[in-house]
């Protein structure tokens, strides 16, 4: 196997493996909130970032799941 070759294997791995961890941590929530409200078509504008986020952190609030803290 070439250098080059084991080089791109390697990125990739590290690609998919903070992938991963964004999925688990949830940083990538924007985004498929995003994809869901285009397949959706939904008549008004999707949120912004901020408010998303916010939108996210007060339904987790006012129902805690799981959350350690």
């Amino acid at each position: 196997m070439s250098t080059g070759t084991a080089l791109g294997r390697a990125r990739d791995a590290a690609r998919g493996v903070a992938w991963f961890f964004k999925g688990v941590l949830g940083e990538n929530a924007y985004a498929a909130y995003l994809e869901h409200h285009e397949a959706s078509h939904c008549s008004e504008p999707p949120m912004t970032e901020r408010q998303f986020w916010r939108d996210r952190t007060d339904r987790q609030d006012a129902n805690p799941e799981g959350r350690c803290c």
